[in-house]
């Protein structure tokens, strides 16, 4: 029976091949994502393990007891002095102690455009050692910094800037634009600064007054003598710290700390990827079972004479698993390479693209192999289960005489109704998630949308009639009688039509989904960043730091300027804990010009002179808050100890996105923020947006790349281009399904016009020419593409109607929003993937010789 298995293989190459895409492109996306993946990971594990090569112990200050916060907010304090560096440099087996001081700098390139993501802009100080250079960062051109005036930068840094030594750097760290002399340029291999960032070197007293004071560290990394003790010297140097006010970590300790980072990054980013492979796998699945279900069809006697012969029902299945496990494997070794392929692509077109991974070799796990492997023989082999029973079923003497009969179908009467009651499930989930009020619990949705899904996939032969019926009309009366045969060769098997219908509709149902919810979210979010909101420009920073107050006020008596507006905010706790928010401080006198209030009870007026608060109406209901009512909270302070305060309710109003929850006057919030920064500064003029009056206010506020000036169409751009970023990425991973869908309707189509030789033969005896038995094919592809897209259209939309309403409790402004035009696209490629899956079908059918057709077994 094995090689009976293999010969079928063998024989039916045309037929299997594109079954074995279907499986080659699901394993390649499961291939891929491991390979990259274990490749990525290996080579950020080794970067960062080689960037704790030489350090044996590292001590950094804790922030649980540290001191607090000084009042200028421009420096912070630390522990680690000189005399504690001194200390350490004594004890035993230390060869060297590193003092760094680490901050954030964003550098600026010729346009005034940050490089590099703040998180990643590491900058510190330049320690020369005994030969004047620091080994960490060795020179490739100039020197090291070496006086207040002077800056070097990473290789990387300067190309984008467009920098060269003698230069002037303009930088922030968090506040105005600072210029410094370029004097070197080196070479890091720090992670954050190969992924994307930058690096920024000073000499250390510079470094000291922009991150922390003179003579203090952020921390301090030992280097080891050989021969000696890791744990001993942690052991040793942690008696010198202050207790609870410092800690040591050996450098083997911190080494693995980094790598479980980088593994658990990895981890998610991959459970992502492998979600969609999982659902190209899962629109295989369909192909696979059709092409499995038409062979067995179409070798009826060959199996009934195996049965006569003695074969038994177990054999045959057998046969059958093991001609798809044949399959599965061949597709999956050539799925694999072509997966690894992807995966080294992959890399180079995102590190193109300023990813910025490590350089490494390429790293190919047994595990990957194993997995992709197995994962592509086993659909494959469980998709075929069904059909290899059904083969098994098979009548010795029923299909010796019936072979040239058509085959019997099945009823559809208890599918319909397992299909109801799945759908029907799942209906009912989706109906009671959309009167949610909160967004926390998404397996209760993701529940609801899986059976909401398969159940129209149980229940597509039964919807297949009316529609693909609806369809053929259409067809019949355009197209005639080319068009009346493709409507009813649809309905002719409607499982086979179903199941090709159904691996397209999964994923136009994840697409439309997406899309829906994606485009009024947007839209949403672009109603709450501009809901009441009347100031011309939104003033703030790149790095969410804040801006300096003073600066605010420079900008507020520019000429033009009618009022600069600043907003800041201190959270809280309510009394007894049983809530939280955070109240804004604000120019009282102002805030009716920048944003539009609507006021439910009290009014501003009655804030401003009562010194008390203003709450919005969402926020009062939850809280339980009235007006006239006072309430005590705590601030939070940064630690366990929280700053007690009154806060009277003097008004209530519509939500409004632009001052948030509640808000007051700026006295009020001021003692509870430190270091005193303004979040965000909202700038009303008097002849509207321009272009001069916007860098006037950019200079008034200190001209600093991290500055970021937005009038209201720049903020729906910023909230836009985040949705559309995710959806491209979404609609490039969906992508590998719908590929895999059109393969099998070219799939179907092939194996249907070789199950209808003889009946396309008697077509053409009877007059119907090549080019209608084209057309006939083309047409029947077209119904059935363009029924799995109106299937999967139409269950996307219901599930972004049901989880849109979730999303609603947590974003007021959310509103569903049909995007007829992306819909129309998505019926238009189906139409599309209709005519062109159908072009060889359609070209091989003509082609077939007209009395070898009709005389075919």
């Amino acid at each position: 029976m094995f090689r009976t298995a293999l010969r079928n293989v063998l024989a039916h190459k045309a037929r299997l091949m594109m079954t074995a895409l279907a499986v080659l492109l699901g394993v390649a996306f499961v291939s891929g994502t491991l390979v990259f993946s274990d490749t990525v990971g290996e080579a950020v594990k080794k970067a960062s393990a080689k960037s704790f090569k030489d350090v044996a112990v590292s001590v950094q200050a804790t922030s649980g007891d540290a001191p607090p916060v000084p009042e200028d907010g421009k420096n912070r304090t630390t522990l680690l002095t000189d005399r504690l560096a001194d200390q350490v440099r004594s004890l035993p087996g230390v060869a060297a102690v590193h003092a760094n001081v680490s901050g954030r700098a964003t550098v600026a390139d010729k346009d005034n455009q940050p490089i590099g993501n703040d998180w990643q802009n590491v900058a510190t100080n330049y320690q020369p050692g005994a030969g004047g250079k620091d080994s960490r960062y060795p020179v490739v051109q100039g020197r090291g910094p070496a006086g207040a005036g002077e800056i070097a930068l990473d290789e990387a840094t300067a190309e984008k800037g467009g920098l060269a030594l003698g230069d002037t750097v303009r930088f922030a760290t968090d506040g105005p634009a600072l210029h410094k002399k370029l004097v070197g340029i080196v070479h890091s291999e720090d992670p954050q600064v190969t992924a994307g960032g930058s690096l920024a070197l000073f000499d250390t007293a510079t470094a000291q007054k922009l991150f922390v004071r003179p003579g203090q560290y952020d921390e301090l990394v030992v280097a080891a003598k050989p021969g000696t003790d890791e744990k001993a010297l942690t052991a040793a140097v942690e008696k010198l710290l202050p207790k609870d006010r410092a800690t040591a970590t050996s450098g083997a300790a911190l080494a693995a700390g980094q790598a479980k980072m980088v593994e658990q990054s990895n981890q998610a980013m991959s459970k992502t990827l492998l979600v969609f492979a999982g659902i190209a796998l899962f629109v295989g699945v369909f192909i696979i079972a059709n092409t499995f279900t038409m062979l067995i069809s179409q070798r009826s006697r060959e199996i009934a004479l195996m049965r006569a012969i003695g074969a038994s029902r177990r054999q045959v299945v057998r046969s059958v698993l093991a001609e798809a496990g044949l399959l599965g494997l061949v597709s999956s070794v050539v799925g694999f390479a072509l997966g690894t392929g992807i995966a080294v692509t992959m890399r180079a077109v995102l590190n193109a693209n300023g990813a910025g991974f490590p350089d490494g070799p390429l790293v190919i796990s047994p595990s990957a192999v194993l997995s992709a492997l197995g994962v592509g023989v086993l659909v494959t082999v469980l998709a075929a289960w069904l059909p290899s029973r059904k083969a098994a079923k098979i009548a010795p003497v029923e299909a010796l005489n019936t072979v040239d009969a058509a085959p019997k179908l099945r009823g559809l009467v208890v599918r319909n109704t397992i299909g109801a009651v799945i759908t029907g499930l799942g209906v009912a989930i989706m109906l009671y998630v959309s009167t949610r009020k909160t967004a926390e619990d998404m397996m209760t949705p993701m529940a609801g949308s899986a059976l909401t899904l398969v159940g129209v996939i149980v229940l597509a032969p039964l919807l297949s009639r009316p529609l693909v019926s609806l369809t053929g009309k259409v067809t019949t009366r355009i197209f005639g009688v080319s068009g009346k045969l493709a409507k009813e060769n649809a309905l002719r098997n409607p499982r086979r039509t179903a199941a090709t219908a159904s691996a397209l509709m999964i994923g136009l149902t994840l697409i439309t989904g997406m899309t829906v919810v994606g485009v009024s979210g947007q839209r949403a979010s672009d109603e709450m960043a501009a809901q009441g909101l009347t100031a011309d420009y939104q003033v703030s920073t790149a790095n969410f730091r804040g801006l300096d107050p003073e600066l605010t006020k420079q900008a507020a008596k520019l000429p033009g300027v009618q009022a600069a507006v600043p907003l800041r905010s201190a959270a809280f706790e309510t009394d007894g804990g049983n809530g939280y928010g955070s109240v804004t401080g604000t120019d009282l006198a102002h805030l009716g010009k920048v944003t539009d209030l609507t006021f439910v009870s009290g009014s501003l007026d009655a804030v401003r002179d009562g010194g008390g608060v203003a709450v919005s109406r969402s926020r009062a209901e939850k809280l339980h808050w009235k007006t006239g009512e006072t309430h005590e909270v705590g601030f939070f302070t940064g630690t366990e100890k929280k700053e007690k305060a009154r806060l009277k309710v003097a008004a209530v109003y519509e939500d409004n996105a632009t001052v948030g929850d509640l808000f007051g006057s700026t006295t009020l919030v001021d003692p509870h923020v430190k270091p005193l920064k303004d979040e965000k500064v909202l700038v009303k003029t008097a002849n509207g947006p321009d272009a001069g009056l916007e860098k006037e206010i950019r200079k008034a506020l200190g001209d600093s790349p991290l500055l970021k000036v937005q009038d209201k169409d720049a903020l729906r751009k910023e909230n836009a281009g985040s949705i559309d970023t995710v959806l491209n990425m979404v609609y490039g991973l969906l992508g590998m399904a719908v590929i895999i869908a059109v393969v099998g309707v070219v799939n179907t189509l092939a194996m249907s016009v070789f199950e209808r030789t003889r009946e396309i033969g008697m077509l053409r005896a009877i007059g119907l020419a090549r080019s209608g038995i084209k057309q006939m094919v083309r047409l029947e592809s077209v119904v059935i593409s363009l029924f799995g897209a109106v299937l999967g259209i139409g269950v996307g939309v219901f599930l972004a109607w049901a989880g849109g309403k979730m999303t609603a409790a947590s974003m007021p402004t959310y509103e569903m929003i049909l995007p007829w035009d992306r819909l129309g696209i998505f019926l238009a490629i189906a139409l599309v993937v209709g005519v062109l899956a159908a072009a060889w079908p359609a070209r091989r059918a003509a082609r077939l010789n007209m009395l070898e057709s009709i005389g075919a077994q």
